[in-house]
């Protein structure tokens, strides 16, 4: 027998006689003697928490779609297209309760909102349907809300406004499952000098993959002076309901010509 598959062999007989023992320690833990269960949870403690560290690694590791990937699906002509942090990778803080407005959710990402008294949560998941390109989505938790507007600003990386011309179709694909039907609107701003073009679109909900397209060539835009872009996601009656957000993603292409 080869060395390798020997402690292989070794490896699982010791892993079962390790099972076992701690099966009948469970077993037996109601009627032990205290000393003993004493000695028992501290060693079960530091076992645990190396499974822990291993079952933690393991679930992001194992879990689909893979950290990191920028799998995007793109539309024919596309020359540019960006998927923010917030859905790529983990995010320092993956959870806030009684969310303030101007929160940063991360770099490039705030929650702007009215309300006296804050009852919104959000927190960062994992996606980990076979479906899903995302590695993350945003999920937000809203209670009792008592202001007149709820908005995620996201800010678009200089790239997103170099080279843009009024022949551009600036386009966001989103994925967004809502426990309760509502309104989401997508508001595309486009500063260019002193002035700041906004173009609004209502973002149809009718299955949880939705996209909206902005027509530059209907806009004032002065496309020698843009400067940087940012797009607002609006949240009409946030009231008792939870928004995920799967996935966004932002693309431009140029409008085919006639």
């Amino acid at each position: 027998m080869a060395l390798g598959k020997l402690t292989t062999v070794l490896d699982r007989v010791l892993q079962r006689r390790a099972l076992k023992l701690w099966q009948e320690a469970a077993d037996t833990a109601a009627a032990a003697d205290l000393a003993d269960l004493r000695h028992w949870r501290t060693r079960a403690r530091s076992l645990r928490r190396q499974l822990d560290r291993i079952i933690h690694v393991a679930d992001h590791r194992l879990a689909l779609p893979v950290i990191g990937s920028n799998a995007i699906r793109k539309q024919p002509g596309t020359e540019w297209v960006w998927r923010p942090e917030l859905w790529k990778g983990p995010i320092p803080t993956p959870g806030v309760a009684a969310v303030a407005t101007r929160t940063q959710v991360c770099e490039g990402a705030t929650i702007f909102h009215d309300c006296r008294q804050s009852e919104l949560t959000l927190r960062q998941i994992r996606n980990t349907r076979e479906a899903d390109v995302a590695p993350y989505g945003l999920r937000l938790d809203v209670f009792r809300f008592d202001g007149s507007f709820l908005s995620l600003v996201i800010d678009l990386p200089d790239e997103g406004a170099q080279g843009l011309k009024l022949r551009h179709l600036v386009r966001i694909d989103a994925i967004i499952e809502t426990e309760k039907p509502l309104e989401i609107f997508a508001r595309l701003n486009v500063k260019h000098g002193p002035n700041t073009e906004q173009v609004v679109r209502e973002m149809p909900l009718n299955g949880a993959e939705t996209m909206v397209e902005f027509d530059l060539a209907y806009t004032k835009v002065n496309e020698k002076r843009i400067e940087r872009l940012w797009i607002d996601l609006i949240f009409e009656g946030p009231e008792m309901n939870q928004i995920t957000l799967r996935d966004l993603t932002v693309s431009r292409r140029p409008r085919a010509e006639l």
